[in-house]
């Protein structure tokens, strides 16, 4: 995965109505470490009636590693379309960082970035690259980590949009199978979650692209990226729920693991897909979903699940090892989660232990805690339930 020529990527900033985010952002690029040579800046800022004091910052700002663009749209194109259009600035400098401005950067982002677009430019299994750690699974409102197996990334079939980097390449081929205007909602294996996004995602578009053409994007272990969770386009109110550790130092070796070297390999479901390797069963004939929210799919055998079914229990395995998937692959024994053969009903009695967990993903809550937790939901209900 080499070339004599060297990606340069340019750093896109995507931007709207949010003048203190982008304020945030821009001064966090500014104090990252770049190599020599100077590095291109472009600040794109959708068009509204009242984003002046957007605009005044994105020109005031001084920035101090290469040259600065500001582009001001001419007509309002909204979060997706404006996402798609500045993907064109891949095929005019050959690569490029798209940042949203409610994110913050690590200062070896563009080290990062660099790195793994020449490691993964010539790979078209890749569709993209993740400056992103997530630590969350959105569908299922738990902890997610991924794999640790001695590599600084793993993949996932989960676009990123906190954060991303292409070549031209990628992005190409992402809008060829855009241009054809499919019907995601057709499209075997798109979760509900994603599907029932806004219009205004164009997020979904590219996790059906990556589900549906068997493609991953380069996640990085350490997080190069951590989102701010404003109040904008995709954010009703503002949080902390998607905040993550970000790497502070600069200049890191990172060292990439191919697919196939890979035991950290993630579907679209926060699923480890490698981990049906430990199962001596073929990888067409099982269905892994350790989070218990797949739909069960009819054309195959085997399901690893932590749900209770009505079928022959074949192995079950417990929940103690951090992150889950390392309970199969140790073959811890215990009852949490399920190896099912579909072939063969059977009524079991399975007793799911909800407070267990609850104490796993959350390690301990006090009952002080619980309380505010729920006076904080209960009045949340409320508030929408009565239109405040």
């Amino acid at each position: 995965m080499t070339s004599e020529h060297k990606l340069q990527p340019v750093i896109v900033i995507i931007a709207f109505n949010r003048p203190d985010s982008l304020s945030r952002i821009l001064n966090s690029i500014n104090e990252a470490k770049y190599p020599n040579e100077n590095v291109d800046l472009i600040i794109s800022i959708d068009k509204s009636d009242n984003n002046q004091n957007v605009l005044d910052v994105a020109n005031s700002f001084k920035w101090k590693n290469g040259n600065k663009k500001v582009k001001y749209q001419s007509q309002n194109l909204g979060l997706r379309k404006h996402i798609l259009k500045s993907m064109s600035f891949a095929s005019e400098y050959g690569s490029m960082i798209m940042l949203e401005d409610d994110l913050f950067v690590s200062p070896d982002f563009y080290n990062y970035s660099k790195q793994a677009l020449e490691f993964s430019k010539d790979d078209d299994n890749i569709a993209g690259i993740s400056l992103y750690n997530h630590q969350y699974n959105v569908h299922k409102q738990e902890n997610f980590t991924a794999l640790e197996d001695g590599y600084d990334n793993y993949y996932f079939q989960f676009a990123s949009s906190w954060g991303q980097a292409w070549t031209e390449k990628q992005i190409t081929y992402f809008l060829e199978w855009y241009n054809q205007k499919l019907d995601i909602n057709s499209l075997k294996g798109i979760p509900a979650y994603v599907t029932n996004w806004s219009e205004k995602s164009w997020l979904k578009h590219f996790i059906a692209y990556t589900v549906s053409q068997n493609k991953f994007f380069i996640y990085p272990k350490i997080s190069l990226t951590t989102n701010f969770g404003d109040e904008g386009a995709n954010m009703d109110v503002s949080n902390t729920y998607y905040q993550v550790p970000i790497l502070l130092n600069s200049g890191k070796k990172y060292k990439f693991s191919t697919l196939n070297e890979s035991r950290s390999i993630y579907d679209v479901y926060f699923e480890n897909t490698s981990i049906v390797n430990e199962m001596n069963i073929n990888e067409k004939d099982i269905t892994i979903d350790l989070y218990g929210i797949k739909p069960i799919e009819n054309n195959k055998r085997y399901l690893l699940t932590s749900s209770k079914y009505n079928y022959k229990i074949v192995n079950s395995f417990g929940r103690n090892f951090k992150p889950h998937d390392l309970n199969i692959i140790k073959k811890i024994p215990g009852s949490d989660f399920f190896l099912y053969d579909t072939n063969v009903k059977s009524i079991n009695k399975i007793k799911i232990k909800p407070f267990d967990i609850i104490d796993y993903n959350k390690k301990t809550i006090s009952l002080t805690e619980s309380f505010v937790i729920f006076k904080h939901k209960f009045i949340q209900r409320l508030l929408i339930f009565f239109g405040n």
